[in-house]
């Protein structure tokens, strides 16, 4: 902005900010600090990013990697506003066209075709097998793992059950699935992330002093939030250990921290602890006398 000689820029997310909106054209351009961490004893007016009133239409976690220079100098005038009060404003000044635009769901430039046909149009196929990750069976056949995410039906069709997607193995093609949406081997609760990027403490002080911090965290937008424990590591990431297993977990999402209603930032899921299905197996095994390796049980948070 610095460039084009604006003095702030406004949006139209649902976020708010810790400055009112005449306090943004009064802040001073101050270059942003280089390193690992940034400098502890530096005085610094930082901002924070809040939730939006309509917690419904909350935008934060799209905005979890914005830097604190860019954050300074932002508006969100819609972000003390309701979206059910924003079409009243619109109705009021004849903006019928505003009215009438649907809700923004998914991917829009892709449309209304089938994903996977849009996948592979600039795509090659990859064909591996369905299996069971129960007992193994290889249960049919698909065009590749990248057409496939976690928790999403498989298109088998094998007697009356539905069949999950839980887990893939890049390197062989495979695809393994499970015959009920609420499959043990679908939820998890613990992960590790890549560096944090954090938005207003680099990292919050809390973090710094104890190593550990309970926050709230999310890795889709609006769902709903989740307690959980950090633990810091030396090369900036986090251990994130939840408060119950939850379904779904996909590395290469992003896990987006929360305190109250400021979002704190976010960081690149990099690794998945083990399923809960994963745990039960090794239970099994050690009630049996089955000799089993550590490593198939549990991962330890490590710096």
């Amino acid at each position: 902005m610095n460039n084009i000689g604006a003095d702030a820029i406004a949006t139209g997310h649902y976020a708010r900010t810790s400055l009112e909106d005449n306090e943004v054209f009064h802040q001073k351009y101050k270059q942003e600090a280089r390193g690992l961490f940034r400098n502890r004893f530096e005085i610094r007016n930082t901002v924070k990013l809040l939730q939006g009133a309509d917690h419904n239409k909350d935008q934060t976690f799209f905005l979890s990697q914005i830097s604190q220079e860019a954050l300074q100098k932002t508006i969100f005038p819609l972000g003390d506003l309701t979206k059910d009060f924003v079409k009243k404003i619109a109705a009021e000044h004849q903006l019928y066209h505003v009215l009438k635009k649907k809700e923004s769901m998914g991917l829009c430039f892709v449309g209304k075709r089938d994903f996977s046909e849009f996948l592979l149009e600039y795509l090659q196929p990859r064909p591996g097998n369905f299996v069971s990750i129960e007992d193994g069976k290889i249960l049919g056949r698909h065009k590749g793992c990248f057409l496939y995410t976690f928790g999403q039906r498989a298109k088998l069709r094998i007697g009356s059950n539905a069949w999950f997607v839980v887990d893939k193995n890049i390197a062989s093609g495979e695809v393994f699935v499970a015959p009920c949406r609420d499959h043990p081997a679908l939820y998890r609760d613990l992960l590790r992330t890549s560096r944090v990027h954090w938005i207003a403490e680099e990292p919050p002080a809390e973090l710094i002093q104890n190593k550990m911090m309970e926050c709230n965290f999310r890795f889709q937008h609006l769902m709903a939030l989740v307690p959980c424990t950090l633990t810091l590591n030396q090369d900036g990431s986090v251990w994130l250990t939840l408060s119950k297993p939850i379904r779904d977990l996909t590395a290469g999402q992003f896990a987006v921290f929360y305190k109250g209603d400021e979002c704190l930032g976010s960081g690149m899921i990099l690794r998945l602890g083990p399923s809960v299905f994963i745990l039960q197996q090794g239970k099994n095994r050690e009630t049996t006398g089955e000799n089993i390796s550590a490593d198939e049980v549990t991962v330890q948070p490590t710096k």
